[in-house]
């Protein structure tokens, strides 16, 4: 049995590959390390002299640690990437992958409260360990917050109807579980689209819960000082906020404004981007892997 079990095969991994521009003695760091399936394609691309660092804040994802002296395994969130790299005597690498989707493994274990199909707690929490939970957010957030999440994080068309909802429900009961959610929330679900629904309702939880539009721009904002010139950053994203992040970054090397320009008006930029526009599954990957539809794969090269 693979120790795999329940864990996707990753989503372009040829083009998450490819874009690394992997050489066979260099340092390259797989941010999401999950069931392993980029890491695996990237040492097979390594020499003996090469290294690899993965990053997975999940516990799970530890039982699938490589064995092979080229690979390390930190179990942290990719936010803390810079002093974890520090403490391996590490410096500068010459390329950093991402892929931000959350791994099917999440999704199907029932008791993580990731998934609609299985009633369950309302946890979704990544590391498992801190004490911001789905239930502690629909019990306690504000109205207005939790119009603003689904609303942003959700993309939900009726997200202020939602949030009233939600708030008046927990007068009379706290809402703990999956099931109990969605009782809340029926007479909101536009007919014939529940799944969609709840996905996006999911979504915006779980993006709350872990701060991972916080987390992603912390990990980005330290990629800079970490590549080594002509270094590649290869990120994958699969939601429009996350890869707005993603693309503002790679082209600005900031997330709003314009990109700074020194006293003569050249612009002031961290890197080239290598990808003018973000690359897609083609047809017949979608066709096989339905996570495939919505990913953005976005390329940029340290100056």
């Amino acid at each position: 049995m693979s120790n795999e079990i329940g864990y996707h095969v990753p989503v372009m991994l040829r083009e998450c590959i490819e874009a690394l521009a992997i050489k066979p003695n260099g340092v390259y760091v797989d941010v999401t390390f999950g069931g392993g399936g980029h890491s695996k394609e990237i040492l097979k691309h390594l020499g003996p002299d090469g290294r690899l660092y993965a990053f997975d804040q999940d516990p799970d994802a530890v039982k699938n640690a490589l064995a092979d002296d080229r690979f390390r395994l930190i179990h942290q969130n990719f936010k803390f990437l810079k002093n974890n790299l520090r403490l391996e005597g590490v410096k500068q690498v010459d390329g950093i992958l991402a892929d931000l989707g959350v791994s099917s493994h999440q999704f199907d274990a029932a008791d993580r409260g990731f998934s609609i199909r299985f009633d369950a707690d309302l946890d979704m929490r990544m590391d498992q360990i801190s004490d911001l939970d789905a239930k502690k957010v629909l019990n306690t957030y504000p109205e207005d917050e939790l119009h603003r999440i689904f609303g942003m994080y959700g993309e939900i068309q009726n997200a202020k109807s939602l949030a009233k909802a939600i708030v008046t429900a927990r007068l009379t009961k706290e809402i703990q579980t999956v099931a109990e959610l969605k009782q809340v929330i029926q007479k909101l679900v536009p007919k014939g689209k529940e799944h969609k629904y709840h996905a996006q309702v999911f979504q915006a939880l779980r993006i709350e819960v872990n701060k991972e539009l916080e987390a992603l721009q912390e990990f980005l904002s330290q990629t800079e000082q970490i590549l080594k010139p002509e270094g590649r950053l290869v990120v994958m994203s699969y939601h429009s906020l996350e890869d707005r992040l993603v693309k503002n970054y790679m082209a600005k090397g900031k997330f709003k404004g314009e990109v700074e320009k020194d006293f003569f008006g050249n612009e002031i930029k961290p890197f080239k981007v290598i990808s003018r526009k973000a690359i897609v599954a083609d047809a017949e990957e979608v066709a096989r892997n339905n996570r495939a539809r919505s990913a953005k794969l976005r390329i940029a090269e340290k100056i």
